[in-house]
């Protein structure tokens, strides 16, 4: 079990955990979840830490079919500006190793926000916590999960 099974487990959420056999070489974690679950890489949400104004972390959600857009981002945060957070930041904050960052269950709850277009399905999945597994749950159970709110952050 991972922090991010554990989190929803003890809140009693609906959800259904996925597998898969990961490839190291394989180029985008988020593309290779889609392809080997079958599932469209627009359900698939990766999970990217962000540098607010150089003083705080954040996490973006958004769908590997896309960009975090870092003016969205950093203006849905409050923040004036927005960069992609270091590694070793990310790994230190969430407790997670890249390729495997749960916006669910981080050793430091951050702020989050979720791309608005995961409003549009019944569940989505995101990462569980380690490469080569998944979460399947709703958009709004993970938006009460990591207190996240909904905007627009990529184009």
């Amino acid at each position: 079990m991972t922090p991010a099974i554990n989190l929803v487990k003890k809140h009693k959420i609906a959800h259904r955990v996925h597998e898969y056999a990961h490839d190291s070489s394989s180029e985008s974690y988020g593309l290779e979840a889609s392809e080997k679950l079958g599932v469209p890489a627009d359900r698939i949400f990766k999970t990217l830490v962000v540098d607010l104004d150089n003083r705080s972390l954040a996490v973006g959600v958004v769908p590997v079919s896309a960009m975090l857009n870092l003016k969205l981002f950093a203006k849905a945060a409050g923040a004036k500006k927005a960069s992609m957070a270091n590694p070793a930041d990310v790994e230190r904050s969430t407790g997670y190793v890249l390729g495997g960052v749960s916006p669910l269950g981080q050793k430091n709850r951050l702020k989050t926000v979720i791309d608005s277009s995961a409003q549009q399905y019944a569940t989505i999945y995101v990462s569980a916590g380690r490469r080569g597994l998944e979460i399947e749950l709703s958009p709004t159970d993970l938006q009460e999960l990591s207190n996240g709110l909904f905007d627009k952050i990529h184009l």
